[in-house]
């Protein structure tokens, strides 16, 4: 079966309009169950960052601990993609899912037993990271088959920020009473059990099943260099991408020094870090929720430079702030421009990839994302203790606005690329009736 037929779309650009891809059976289950499981996620994420810096007390181990989460994406990403267009990716979401549970479970038996120690914490890391790397760009691929109609695709993405974010608001918030209230054990207790909700909606969805392809080893490294060539071939796939590793290498990074800088800086202790972390998730749903607004992807790639611009803005700043509200106005506006340029960025790879090539290219994005941030981390972490918390925020900054310079020289050619697409998949109509109309062959007048 399809994803459901939605009713009409709603008119206007009112509320409804905005969740218009909720008129979608399957993508509603999705957006509920992976509420509650994201929000139990950021819960954890808060407990581990907490806990390595309670246990060690050193921003270096903090970057090691983000390395190890992330670095399996990198290397295994690519390969994932193979496997996302070749497998059911339902089915395949199910069970990366359930391994995230376990992990989960895992790490809270060893809490609440007092036997966590930096080498369980990154031997799970590693695990979770090797889970996510099939977990994520499936995840992306998979949103075209909850949503029958290309036209809501951005609208779904844009909603998927939205839920992301509201779990980036709820879960940090929570996760800091938790671990003042009860210790780090609890956030990772209530994580592993918050899967079930989005293994639940992944079962109760009606979608046409996905015949395995079978390969050989042959086969998966031309289909590699194949997906390679495609996404690193055309300009606007290639730009994107650049620019989302380079903001994850060097701006993404602040997530991880951000217990330093509440400990250091601050002076604050477990809710001063929850405060900060749901200040940025805030600014991330305002973010989504503008793009959630927009009626169609034409125009999007403008708001990929200045988005990275003011995330680059906002980290230079907070070099300076020393109080805490100032810090949390900060905080937002970098939550802002992150999700808006990987939204953005998003939508438009999701709007104009081959269907066929789709796992491969969201493997790359994804590597991009989350692949290059390991490598950030641990040269964040190791640059904080070099030359201070601050100047390491001030250098991260700088390096995304310089890559929001370089992605704005890029624009003229990228546009110029994706608006035959446009066109063709009737995105821009009346640029494709003309272009028809110019198409058939004139007919000369009677006599």
């Amino acid at each position: 079966m399809s994803a459901g037929a939605p009713g009409p779309a709603p008119a206007g650009g009112g509320l409804a309009f905005m969740l218009r891809a909720l008129r979608y059976r399957n993508y509603r289950l999705f957006f509920a169950g992976q509420i509650v499981s994201l929000t139990g996620t950021w819960m954890s994420n808060v407990a581990v960052s907490w806990l390595v810096y309670r246990l060690t007390g050193s921003a270096m181990l903090l970057g090691v601990v983000g390395f190890s989460g992330q670095i399996p994406i990198f290397l295994l990403a690519p390969v994932a993609g193979i496997f996302v267009d070749r497998w059911d990716r339902r089915q395949l979401l199910i069970a990366t899912q359930t391994l995230s549970m376990l992990q989960s479970f895992a790490l809270a038996a060893l809490t609440f037993s007092g036997r966590i120690d930096i080498a369980a914490l990154i031997a799970l890391c590693v695990f979770q990271g090797c889970v996510n790397a099939f977990d994520m760009p499936c995840r992306q691929a998979f949103a075209v088959e909850m949503i029958d109609k290309k036209e809501d695709l951005g609208n779904a993405i844009a909603l998927n920020s939205s839920m992301v974010n509201v779990a980036r608001l709820l879960g940090p918030s929570i996760g800091g009473v938790v671990i003042a209230a009860a210790g780090e054990g609890w956030c990772f207790f209530i994580d592993g059990a918050s899967f079930s909700a989005v293994i639940g909606a992944l079962s109760a969805m009606r979608v046409r099943e996905r015949p395995a392809r079978e390969g050989s080893q042959a086969d998966a490294l031309r289909q590699m260099r194949e997906g390679w060539n495609y996404a690193f071939g055309f300009t606007p796939i290639r730009s994107i991408i650049l620019l989302m590793a380079l903001v994850s290498l060097t701006g993404f990074p602040f997530m991880v020094l951000v217990p330093v800088f509440t400990g250091e800086i601050l002076r604050g202790g477990p809710h001063t870090l929850g405060f900060l972390m749901t200040a940025s998730g805030c600014g991330a749903l305002l973010g989504a929720l503008w793009l959630a607004s927009r009626r169609t992807v034409v125009g999007l790639e403008r708001a990929i430079p200045l988005a990275a611009g003011v995330l680059g803005a906002g980290l230079v700043v907070f070099c300076f702030a020393r109080t805490m509200w100032l810090s949390m106005a900060l905080m937002l506006l970098t939550g802002f421009g992150f999700i808006i340029q990987i939204a953005a960025g998003n939508t438009i790879l999701q709007t104009i990839v081959e269907d066929d090539k789709r796992g491969r290219v969201m493997s790359f994005f994804t590597m991009a994302f989350l692949g290059a941030a390991p490598f950030g981390s641990l040269v964040a972490g190791g640059m904080a203790e070099a030359i201070g918390v601050t100047n390491t925020f001030a250098f991260g900054g700088s390096c995304c606005i310089l890559g929001a310079l370089w992605f704005a020289r890029e624009l003229p050619a990228l546009r110029k690329a994706v608006r035959p697409i446009y066109v063709k998949m009737g995105i821009l109509p009346e640029l494709a009736a003309g272009m028809e109309s110019a198409a058939e062959p004139a007919v000369p007048p009677d006599d």
